[in-house]
């Protein structure tokens, strides 16, 4: 059902999520929060909608929205919205805010989320809670329990906003797994108009440009090969690079490889680098602290290549090579090679 609000009836205190958009649609983001919106929406009886800020998406897209747990989608849709930009999009965002007053909204801690949330809490003088890697719902009072990495991952922080309203929150990218799609689920479709002075005379977009060359971030990788500080020395990471290369994966690596200055900030693995969901994750040299194995807890597949037994990312792992890195790195290319030699 789709309808148009100008006016409307106020749905009061629902769960909402933030979802992006790019060149091809939807973006994962979106379907990742609504996971962790229809859990939350559950818990206290409510319904969960999603915002679609941009231009041009197709009917088709809401609907993957309400498939994926959405009960609303509410959609503004007009040309100057094709490039995120924050005064525009957070001007959107409080109107509704405002007028429907949801209890909590969550977004992607993603370059828009980061940059949009921050300042539509300054305006409904709400607060925020950043980088969260869990969400609950506190059982006695309905707050929302935001739990983050704090003092440089070494501890993790719960926070609670308990007497403003929405309560907000980033989520880490890859954190959460989608919800699987239910063609059956129906939901409303409201498109809200965009007003003219929510625009932003003083800025505009004129060309949008992808510099060539840069590292796909691992967090969108399918394959990531990470290597520790069981490589020894910063020569030894070109074993690494090698295999991600030949999986056509990219490269992570430990925390401990990051602070020696043999990989640089973005390749980094865990709660203080990047939260990734690979289909397939690979582990070299790493022993696995805490804050390591939480970045990679959704890969489908964990493999760890360790001559310690008794290493943490050895029990974690879905499958174990032990023995002497320096030996089975060069082997699995030998033998990845004569393979694709063979097909």
């Amino acid at each position: 059902m789709r309808r148009d609000c100008s006016q409307g009836e106020k749905l009061m205190h629902d769960v909402w999520i933030l979802a992006e958009t790019g060149h091809n649609g939807l973006k994962d983001i979106s379907f990742e929060l609504l996971a962790r919106g229809r859990a939350l929406s559950d818990t206290l009886g409510v319904k969960l909608a999603a915002v679609v800020i941009g231009r041009g998406l197709e009917n088709a897209e809401f609907q993957r929205l309400i498939a994926h747990g959405a009960d609303i989608v509410y959609t503004v849709s007009d040309e100057r919205l094709e490039h995120v930009s924050c005064i525009p999009y957070s001007r959107v965002l409080e109107h509704l805010i405002r007028k429907y007053s949801p209890q909590i909204l969550l977004a992607g801690a993603t370059s828009t989320g980061r940059s949009i949330l921050p300042y539509v809490a300054v305006k409904v003088h709400s607060g925020l809670t950043a980088d969260c890697t869990e969400l609950a719902i506190e059982e006695e009072t309905g707050n929302l329990l935001q739990t983050r990495p704090a003092i440089g991952g070494n501890i993790m922080a719960t926070i609670k906003t308990p007497d403003h309203r929405p309560q907000m929150a980033t989520i880490r990218p890859r954190s959460s797994r989608p919800l699987r799609a239910d063609p059956a689920r129906s939901g409303e479709i409201i498109s809200e108009k965009f007003d003219t002075s929510w625009n932003d005379a003083r800025f505009s977009v004129e060309d949008i440009r992808v510099p060539e060359g840069e590292l796909l971030s691992i967090e969108e990788a399918d394959i990531v090969v990470s290597g520790g500080k069981g490589l020894k020395k910063k020569e030894n990471v070109i074993l690494i690079d090698r295999l991600a290369h030949l999986l056509r994966g990219e490269v992570g690596a430990s925390r401990e490889a990051v602070d020696r200055g043999w990989k640089s900030y973005p390749h980094q693995v865990g709660l203080s680098g990047k939260t990734i969901s690979p289909k397939l994750y690979i582990g070299v040299g790493i022993s696995g602290a805490v804050q390591h194995l939480a970045g990679i807890k959704t890969a489908e597949c964990i493999v760890a290549i360790n001559s310690d037994v008794e290493a943490n990312l050895v029990a974690m792992a879905d499958f174990a090579l032990i023995g002497d890195l320096f030996e089975i790195l060069p082997e699995m290319e030998r033998q990845i090679e004569e393979r694709r030699r063979s097909s």
